[in-house]
């Protein structure tokens, strides 16, 4: 699982890749609304490709736990200006989407390379569409909705749960004829676990890696757990946790971290693979 097909590229998972992320949204958790001109987002794409990211993720519907609805209309009004000015720059674009017809649009308009989807394809028709696409794509684990999901959140076992449910959804997109090289599993940190979910998953990520059979996407930057942990309430004062948990997460073999702050996350991710001897 050293190789990930991704559109236009084919990325080395021998190392950890670190994916920037660009929310193009007034009410993401951490960044809402600082990104959301066209100028705003692609000065700031720029940055994070300068600070080192291997992948942008952009993002134009808040996933964050208590989002309000945002319908396609508004989520395409947000992203596509975005994408076909970011589509000329030599990195690739993911798109954070669980919706079929703006995953189409995006699609049709040769603008991303990866389809990074928290309902891991459970929308109606996303299956099939990328299925005859070729682009990367991951496949997110969520216990309910983002307006309802951190309300409650129960697992008899919170791994073998998640790790059964990543492998479900790889096992139908190798039915539909997607190559194995195509796809990555997230386990959803955050997305309907308790601190104590979201903690027993980190500890087992070599072995929901397995139960998937594909590499692992992470993304734990300045979440909600991490504020639990130290007690810091503002997510834009995590930087300390989120580069931990980051190192961490490469520790435990994940293959991409996603990420707020590039630099920071790479320049410590340079660090654990000079203690390994690996450049």
């Amino acid at each position: 699982m050293s190789r990930f097909i991704c559109g236009r590229y084919t990325l080395d998972l021998s190392r950890s890749l670190v994916m920037g992320i660009l929310n193009v949204t007034p009410d993401s958790f951490s960044d809402g609304g600082r990104h959301d001109t066209v100028a705003q987002a692609v000065a700031h794409a720029r940055a994070l490709i300068a600070d080192g990211a291997d992948i942008l993720d952009i993002g134009g519907e808040s996933t964050r736990p208590g989002a309000p609805f945002v319908s396609p209309e508004e989520e395409l009004c947000r992203v596509m200006p975005v994408l076909r000015e970011l589509v000329h720059l030599n990195v690739p674009l993911s798109l954070d989407t669980r919706r079929t017809s703006v995953m189409q649009a995006a699609l049709a308009g040769g603008l991303v390379d990866l389809i990074n989807d928290v309902s891991a394809l459970e929308d109606e028709g996303a299956l099939p569409l990328l299925a005859a696409a070729n682009v990367g794509i991951c496949l997110m684990h969520k216990q309910g909705n983002p307006d309802t999901m951190q309300q409650q959140p129960s697992y008899h076992s919170v791994v073998d749960e998640v790790g059964s449910y990543l492998a479900r959804r790889v096992r139908l997109c190798l039915d539909a004829g997607i190559d194995r090289a195509r796809l990555l599993a997230d386990p959803g940190f955050g997305f309907g676990k308790t601190l104590e979910h979201n903690l027993a998953l980190l500890r087992a990520l070599p072995q929901l890696e397995q139960q998937a059979g594909v590499s692992l996407l992470v993304g734990l930057s300045r979440k909600s757990m991490l504020g639990a942990i130290t007690g810091e309430s503002r997510a834009d004062q995590r930087l300390g946790a989120s580069i931990a948990a980051a190192v961490l997460s490469a520790q435990q073999g994940a293959r991409v971290i996603r990420v707020h702050d590039v630099k920071e996350t790479v320049q410590a991710l340079q660090v654990l693979r000079a203690l390994h001897g690996v450049r």
